[in-house]
């Protein structure tokens, strides 16, 4: 297996697109609020790089409130059919403008026009209402382009840690971390 775990994890998750039934990219985030509590939520990674890993959402949400205020994350990767995980931790960036930008863009009309729409994790009276703030966001911009909103973006998870598990006989699992230190990735097994 590679030494270096963006390849590693690479060759998983080109595993998985083949493999998972649906959503392979699927992550559960973990995030805290400023005093330790936890809180966690599934959500799609939209791109990795040895910068990082990559996710976009509502900046008004818990999870982007909780990020401003305690940037720090966990994510973990489950592909059932491979009998793998991948788990990662770090410290958390925004992405930038252009890279916000760029995937927005990408983004079908209706799901432009869902950012704005949506009051993530806020409470919604009823269904009705997120209709109507569709249909109002959908008469705003009509055929003209629908821009990004001001609160959405992306943040990027710079892994201190990332530990590779792999279902073995007899629950003897194979655990490979690495762990980040001064530019460098470290490697160890640890016992299941």
């Amino acid at each position: 297996m590679p030494d270096d775990p963006y390849a590693l994890f690479a060759d998983w998750m080109a595993e998985a697109k083949r493999t998972e039934p649906n959503d392979p990219n699927a992550m559960c985030l973990a995030t805290a609020t400023p005093d330790g509590r936890p809180s966690a939520r599934m959500v799609l990674l939209k791109g990795v790089d040895p910068r990082g890993f990559v996710f976009y959402t509502n900046l008004e949400s818990r999870k982007g409130g909780e990020l401003a205020s305690n940037p720090h994350a966990a994510l973990c990767f489950h592909w059932k059919t491979l009998a793998r995980s991948v788990r990662v931790e770090g410290a958390v960036e925004p992405v930038t403008d252009a890279e916000a930008d760029a995937y927005y863009a990408s983004r079908s009309r209706g799901s432009r026009i869902g950012a704005w729409a949506s009051r993530q994790s806020r409470p919604l009276e009823g269904r009705w209402a997120l209709e109507k703030a569709v249909a109002e966001y959908t008469l705003k911009f009509g055929v003209s382009e629908v821009p990004r909103p001001p609160h959405w973006s992306g943040f990027r998870i710079l892994p201190a840690r990332i530990e590779f598990w792999r279902d073995m006989p007899f629950r003897l699992h194979e655990r490979r971390v690495f762990t980040a230190a001064a530019g460098a990735w470290s490697e160890d097994a640890l016992y299941p």
